[in-house]
């Protein structure tokens, strides 16, 4: 029996230091933050700023020179700069722990059609990599789920919380779909040609999609005398309660993709990934689409595009008027969450302005989710989802963040990786 007692103490005590930080306490105490630059996120920039925030809202935003009384605690932040929270688009953080091990995977389910399936309910507050995201000042995620054709809802939420319920703050906003591509390769594998060719199957694959989408317009405006939960689902895509983000690139794919949500009556649509959208951009203007971007260190998708063109495509689209946010889709994508803010940079070094490359991951990607009218810039009224930096949180030479405030709650910058850096940078000074 004592031996039982002793392993159950000792797996308590090892799952307590493994577990994630406590999530931060509600605001209580009003704080004033003076003397940092502080970026609003849509473009502006005050130097030498006074921002002030109570019961988790901002109440003041302006320069450090103006007579008003200073609320609560006062943070000195004189050099240092001011950012809202980062919001990383298209992202499956929590859905997924550790890639090699299936258990820990619950970013997508069986079947091909599943609008009814919600990513939020499988989402993992305790995720060790969600903590990581927090000392970059990734604050917030659209929690997307992936596969089949259409995946299911995603939903964002905040990254300090207990549960689901808490870190929630815009439930199912939208369904997302993976149009079918219209070239592919043979797989080499196996011994087929792997050169880029026209898909036989492309034409059939969006009649199949329309059918399916079709029924279930029909399906929703008729007596439902039987239970068919994917198609009731897709209800907020018709009544324009739900964005559609259409997963798709290429020129032909873009514009089919449109051109088929339209014929349906889809309210609002959003594409992303997005290569090649520069080639439709009177369509999306003209439709006022906006675009979720890949981020920018991977290869070009055709042969024809520039070896720079992952790097400027944003300032593409940018300069023809279309609304532009960074997503976060790709090869070990939730680790590579928390280098969102450089991604940013990276669009910043290749013809975006900083602030404009700034918006991407703040008030535009808080716009294209629906959730700007409390989050993405620093305005009176927005959520004090905010933090301090050393320096530039775009570059990561200098993107040091001190201080972080989730709802007001001042969250921790503390995760497993700080602890082993910490425990390792001493190692040989302590000989």
């Amino acid at each position: 029996m004592k031996k039982f007692i002793y392993s159950m103490l000792f797996f308590f005590l090892i799952g307590n230091s493994l577990a994630q930080q406590t999530p931060a306490d509600l605001q209580t105490t009003a704080i004033s933050i003076e003397g940092a630059t502080a970026h609003i996120g849509n473009g502006k920039v005050i130097e030498n700023s006074l921002i002030m925030f109570n019961n988790g809202k901002i109440t003041f935003v302006g320069s450090a020179m103006q007579k008003i009384a200073r609320q609560g605690n006062i943070i000195n932040a004189k050099g240092k700069h001011i950012y809202p929270g980062f919001i990383a688009a298209n992202a499956s953080l929590g859905l997924a722990e550790i890639d090699a091990v299936k258990a820990s995977r619950d970013f997508d389910e069986v079947g091909i059609y599943n609008p009814h399936i919600r990513s939020i309910i499988a989402y993992n507050a305790e995720s060790k990599v969600i903590e990581s995201m927090r000392p970059n000042g990734v604050l917030m995620a659209q929690i997307t789920p992936r596969g089949g054709t259409i995946s299911g809802t995603s939903s964002i939420t905040q990254l300090d919380a207990w549960n689901w319920e808490d870190a929630a703050i815009k439930v199912d906003g939208g369904i997302h779909m993976n149009w079918p591509g219209s070239f592919t390769r043979g797989r080499w594998w196996l011994g087929e040609d792997p050169a880029l060719k026209p898909d036989k199957n492309y034409t059939k694959n969006i009649i199949k999609i329309k059918n399916y989408l079709t029924n279930a317009k029909n399906y929703l405006a008729g007596k439902k005398e039987k239970t068919h939960l994917p198609y009731q689902a897709t209800s907020g895509l018709f009544d324009g309660s739900q964005k559609l983000y259409i997963h798709a690139s290429g020129q032909k794919e873009i514009t089919d993709a449109i051109t088929v949500s339209k014929d349906l009556e889809i309210k609002h649509i959003v594409i992303v990934h997005g290569d090649g959208a520069e080639y439709v951009s009177e369509l999306l203007v003209k439709h006022n689409i906006p675009v979720i971007l890949d981020r920018p260190h991977r290869n070009p998708d055709s042969e024809d595009n520039a070896y720079d063109y992952t790097y400027t495509i944003a300032k593409t689209l940018l300069d023809k008027g279309i609304l532009v946010g960074l997503g976060m889709e790709g090869q070990m994508e939730r680790m590579n969450t928390r280098n969102l803010p450089f991604y940013a940079g990276t669009f910043s070094a290749h013809g975006l302005k900083k602030e404009e490359a700034l918006s991407l991951i703040t008030l535009n990607n808080a716009k294209i989710l629906g959730i700007d009218a409390f989050v993405g810039s620093l305005e009176i009224g927005k959520d004090a989802t905010l933090f301090i930096s050393d320096g530039d949180a775009l570059d990561m030479r200098s993107n040091i963040i001190s201080k972080a405030f989730i709802q007001g709650r001042d969250i921790s910058l503390e995760t497993h990786q700080t602890k082993l850096w910490k425990r390792y940078s001493k190692k040989f000074s302590s000989k």
